[in-house]
């Protein structure tokens, strides 16, 4: 059972896996076109990072010794869900969600990563991108606070020179 608070936002973890040379790993849907961050929900007796590392097992197939965390974001971000997205026939209703961004670096080796360690796998595939490249790909309702995590903890993903600057504009 998902935690929705008063306000109808689900509490969620987000996570931004880097290979520590400007990539980050996205991952496609499960028999859909779509990529995103793996990310999921967090349960009202779990903690943040109980929950990050489940989300990060269950989704991607790794362990808390195959990354390093390196920051997480200083509070939530929130996302509205469009209208037809909401589901009010539910109790109580979602309207949205609330997440706390994690930036892992992967230290192990890439082949680690699996998709079918849950009942229901989210994903089928991966692949590595450019650090903004996500902004672009993931669905349009999520992209202002994909662009706000990158944003925070791209100085710790780039502690030498800073995130490079984006590039965010859609392709034709």
């Amino acid at each position: 059972m998902d935690f929705i608070d008063e306000h109808g936002f689900r509490a969620n973890v987000g996570m931004i896996i880097t290979d520590g040379h400007g990539h980050v790993l996205i991952a496609g849907r499960r028999g859909q076109s779509g990529w995103q961050f793996p990310q999921g929900g967090v349960g009202p007796e779990e903690t943040i990072e109980s929950a990050m590392y489940r989300e990060l097992r269950e989704e991607v197939g790794l362990n808390p010794n195959d990354v390093n965390v390196v920051g997480s974001t200083r509070d939530w971000l929130r996302y509205r869900l469009p209208e037809r997205y909401i589901r009010r026939g539910r109790s109580p209703v979602c309207i949205g969600q609330k997440q706390r961004w994690f930036l892992l670096q992967l230290v192990c080796d890439p082949a680690a990563l699996r998709f079918d360690l849950s009942e229901r796998p989210e994903f089928d595939r991966c692949r590595w991108v450019d650090y903004w490249q996500p902004v672009k790909e993931v669905i349009y309702f999520k992209r202002r606070v994909y662009e706000r995590a990158l944003t925070e903890l791209g100085p710790l993903a780039f502690p030498d020179s800073g995130p490079p600057p984006p590039n965010l504009r859609q392709q034709p």
